[in-house]
């Protein structure tokens, strides 16, 4: 007898969203969720951007994803009657007179100028944060509260008695064809959403990972005066009036889970370049993204196993990726629609 369709195995960001989105469909889920292992959502900002980087490139399918996932989030968010999701603007201070003009050619662009303010007072920065160029504000952006996020959908599963606490081992698993059972429960398909730890299952360690480590500093500060995320070389993250973010960084050595003198002396040496008051480092916390090579999501049933599935590889954009993806993958799974090519782990079948 089938217990429920999915067994969603992980409850990140990526779980999360999946399970929520499978759920609402009117399929019934199982979350399953190890107690005390580390996971990138548990230390991530949950920032989410469409123009990044220096030379702020647009976010891979940003036109699709980004009003769909302020419509996820804020839909979850009026179900759940809660609040942790933080629509606001990312303010970018120009370095020079010369990137002033260069950004302000580059935003003119059509497909561009839809993610950016047109109108910026750049005087509500200047009390905190060095901008004597002024600066541009990216649009569609904002936070995810990603410990309250996942806090409430855990709680959700739980009152339908949907949610077990537990690390689910390959070697507990007995594979079929049509199911998959565990703890003499048995599911249509089981959904790994392990983040990271995705490289140490034998039935996905095939597939290219290029992990990152990344480390971010909680600071206190007086009266923090602004609302929105700023961001040049580092972001700058405002809590609340008196607690502020600091990140991140990127390095593809040292790859734990444990924070670094080198990571906070890099992160202060960048934000005193930024802001403009004091303040006082009282955390850091370190995580281990789950990044690919081709900078794309796994996605998609294992070659060998019609009953087994992926949802991974989201890198530090889980936040910005899920929602949409997770819309798409259920679309496959219940209807046959085809997946990106470009997520779809067929791509990596000659690994």
């Amino acid at each position: 007898m089938i217990t429920a369709d999915y067994l969603i195995v992980g409850q990140g960001v990526a779980g999360s969203v999946l399970a929520w989105t499978l759920d609402q469909l009117g399929c019934r889920v199982v979350v399953a969720d190890a107690p005390n292992l580390p996971s990138a959502s548990g230390v991530a900002a949950g920032i989410v951007n469409p123009l990044t980087g220096r030379k702020l490139v647009r976010t891979w399918r940003a036109d699709d994803l980004f009003p769909f996932l302020h419509n996820f989030y804020q839909g979850v968010e009026a179900k759940r009657s809660a609040s942790f999701f933080h629509p606001l603007p990312i303010y970018r201070p120009y370095r020079s007179f010369a990137e002033k003009a260069d950004y302000e050619a580059f935003t003119a662009e059509p497909m561009v100028a839809k993610y950016v303010n047109q109108m910026v007072d750049d005087k509500l920065y200047s009390s905190a944060i060095n901008n004597p160029f002024g600066g541009l504000e990216v649009a569609q952006s904002g936070w995810l509260t990603i410990n309250e996020f996942t806090r409430s959908i855990r709680a959700y599963f739980q009152e339908k008695k949907q949610f077990v606490s537990a690390k689910i081992s390959n070697n507990e698993l007995t594979i079929n064809p049509e199911r998959v059972d565990w703890n003499g429960l048995s599911f249509r398909k089981l959904i790994f959403c392990d983040g990271t730890h995705g490289r140490e299952n034998p039935l996905f360690d095939w597939l290219p990972y290029n992990v990152v480590k990344g480390q971010t500093l909680t600071a206190r500060v007086v009266n923090y005066p602004i609302k929105n995320i700023v961001n040049q070389g580092v972001f700058v993250l405002p809590i609340d009036d008196t607690t502020i973010r600091i990140g991140a960084t990127y390095s593809w050595h040292d790859l734990d889970w444990e924070t670094t003198a080198e990571g906070r002396t890099f992160l202060e040496s960048k934000v005193r370049e930024v802001l403009k008051i004091p303040y006082e480092v009282i955390g850091q916390s370190a995580g281990i993204r789950p990044a690919t090579k081709d900078r794309r999501p796994f996605i998609g049933i294992h070659p060998g196993y019609s009953s087994v599935g992926i949802f991974g590889g989201f890198g530090s954009k889980g936040v910005s990726l899920s929602p949409y993806l997770a819309h798409q993958f259920a679309r496959f799974l219940l209807e046959g629609e085809e997946l990106d090519p470009e997520v779809n782990i067929q791509r990596c079948l000659s690994l």
